[in-house]
Formats: C-alpha cells, sequence, structure tokens
C-alpha cells in the first residue's frame, strides 16, 4: 500500500514549498489584497524547515473549513521557523495560507475540487458489500504475529517478523487472508457499481489504466487508523530520517496487473515518505517487484546505477492484484 492521496494531494504542496536541498527553504509570501499587513509582515524574511520538527505539538485546525484540509495546516505547521511556532493561531493560519496560495496554482486547486465532489457524489450513492471493511477491527483484518509486534512496538519485536532482503527494505506478513478477500469482492463490487452507473473512475495515478483508489468509496477513516496505528509505529522505527515518525496522510490504491488490464509498472519514484506494497494475487505468474535504491531531489529523474538494482520476491500463479499505500 502506498497510503498518499491524489495527485494535488498534500504531501505535493508541502513539498513544493519547502524543498531546496539546503535544510530550509526561502519563502517570500504574497498578502492577498484587504488581509492586514500585521498578520504577514513581520514573518516575511523567514524560512521554512525542510525537516518537520518532531517535538512540536500543532494547534488544532479541525474547525477550519475551505479547500484545505485541516491536516494540511497541522503539517505544515510542523515546519514553520521557530519565531512563529508560538504565534496566535490565526496569525499561523494566514501565513500558511499565503503558502499554499503561492506554491499550489489555482488550475491543480480547481482539480482537488472536482476530486472532492466526485468523492461526495460517490460517497452518497454507493452501497459497500462488506461493511466490516469500513471500520477497524485488529483482530480479523491482521495476523497475530503482526499485532503482537506492533503492541510491543519494539525494533526488536518488529524484526522478529521481518525479513530484510536489502537494507531499508523490508518484507512480513500482515493481513489476514479473509481481508483480502474481501478488500478483492469490494473493489470489483465498486468497479461494477460505476460500470452500472456509467460514471467515469478516477484512477490511482496517470501510470495505471486500472484500479482503484480506496479513499474514493469510502474506506478513508478505516485506513487513516491503519496508518496511524499499524503503519506509523513501524515506520517511526526504521525511516525516521525521511519522515517516517510524522506520517499524516495516504494515498491508498488497488491496481490490477493480466491479459486483459495493465501488464507491467515501469520504474518510478513514489511521491511518499514511505510505501507499503501488498501483494493480493489469486492466480498468476510473474509479478516480480524491483527496488533501485533511494533517490534525492537532484536525482529523481537521473539514470539508474544497475548495482542499485534488487528483485523482489515472485509469485507464481495466473494474474493479480496490488494494494499499495
Amino acid at each position: 500500500m502506498a497510503l498518499d492521496s491524489p495527485a494535488e494531494r498534500r504531501d505535493e504542496v508541502v513539498q513544493v514549498a519547502m524543498g531546496n536541498g539546503n535544510g530550509v527553504a526561502p519563502l517570500q509570501p504574497l498578502r492577498p489584497a484587504g488581509r492586514p499587513a500585521a498578520a504577514t509582515a513581520p514573518y516575511l524574511d523567514r524560512r521554512l524547515r525542510l525537516n518537520p520538527n518532531a517535538e512540536h505539538k500543532p494547534q488544532d485546525y479541525s474547525d477550519v473549513r475551505g479547500e484545505y484540509a485541516p491536516a494540511v495546516y497541522s503539517a505544515l505547521e510542523r515546519h514553520l521557523p521557530p519565531s512563529l511556532l508560538d504565534a496566535d493561531r490565526d496569525v499561523k493560519l494566514h501565513f500558511m495560507r499565503d503558502i499554499l496560495a503561492r506554491y499550489w496554482p489555482q488550475g491543480e486547486r480547481n482539480k482537488v475540487q472536482r476530486h472532492k465532489e466526485y468523492r461526495q457524489r460517490i460517497l452518497h450513492l454507493y452501497k459497500p458489500l462488506h461493511e466490516e471493511l469500513y471500520n477497524m477491527h485488529p483482530s480479523t483484518f491482521f495476523l497475530p504475529t503482526f499485532l503482537e509486534a506492533v503492541r510491543s512496538n519494539s525494533e526488536e519485536s518488529f524484526r522478529s517478523f521481518m525479513t530484510e532482503p536489502i537494507p531499508g527494505v523490508y518484507s512480513f506478513a500482515m493481513l489476514q487472508p479473509t481481508f483480502c478477500e474481501m478488500l478483492l469482492e469490494e473493489v470489483e463490487n465498486f468497479e461494477k457499481w460505476v460500470h452500472a452507473m456509467k460514471f467515469k473512475i478516477m484512477r490511482p495515478n496517470t501510470m495505471n489504466k486500472y484500479g482503484a483508489v480506496l479513499d474514493d468509496f469510502g474506506l478513508e477513516a478505516m485506513l487513516n487508523q491503519f496508518m496511524e496505528q499499524f503503519v506509523a509505529p513501524i515506520s517511526r522505527v526504521f525511516y525516521p530520517e525521511v519522515g517516517g515518525g510524522t506520517l499524516d496522510s495516504h494515498h491508498a490504491f488497488v491496481v490490477e496487473y493480466g491479459k486483459d488490464r495493465d501488464v507491467e509498472l515501469g520504474f518510478h519514484v513514489d511521491d511518499s515518505e514511505v510505501t507499503l506494497n501488498v501483494c493480493l494475487g489469486k492466480q498468476f505468474s510473474g509479478g516480480e517487484l524491483y527496488f533501485r535504491g533511494i533517490r534525492c531531489e537532484n536525482h529523481v529523474n537521473s539514470e539508474t546505477q544497475h548495482e542499485l538494482c534488487v528483485q523482489g520476491d515472485e509469485e507464481i500463479s495466473e494474474g493479480f492484484s496490488h494494494l499499495v499505500w
């Protein structure tokens, strides 16, 4: 699973506003007409932190309405300059809105709004096949060994059920077979419903022509718990240097491969701090997963060094689906 969100999600906005590779990002926020100068002027020469302040507890923005989700402000607040962290919430809010308005073009915001309306329409009309999927039930979703390791919450407990084929890549059993079966059936039911309703389904990314975003048909709340309670404890231990301890959003989707589906996915760089891939295959052959190392922002599109290419485990059978977090 590669839980982030559509291409227009918060991650990209915050990264654009924060990243220039030197630990800070220059800011020159524009003051919209009519906005009090006092709310922003004292901070015009400040710089955002590239790495979030993990010790800072963001203020509550759940009552804030508008085109940005409250989680956007909570995430961005951890990157504010030290001089601004103790300012009034309204001052921080104005400052962050200026940043987002400057670095997130109107066209991109329009896309997000259209996707929001699309999702709301689905949630209003779609009837789930498996209601039990939509609320977190750890004992029926996860294997006992996985649950026990998460409860212990230590590197030793996590490594007790993992293998590490190459440094930084971990393989482990996590989900109950019944959960995987229900999830596949729910996705198939959703796709049949979309076809019957003559909706145009929004695919997970621009590379796959088949598959679905799980949040689009109501699984967002459950997957938030999945991330916060079961993915974050592991990523906090193994990926602290890339933000594994501050996960705050996800993009969970299923992609489908087969003779009448996508046949491959080329090499690419995930736009996420942590990626969790889950094989939901029934019967298929092939399905190799390759890793080519971690790229810094200056070499995202550079040529791959052959020695960095590592092949994941191969499953043998006949067509499969793939869940990415």
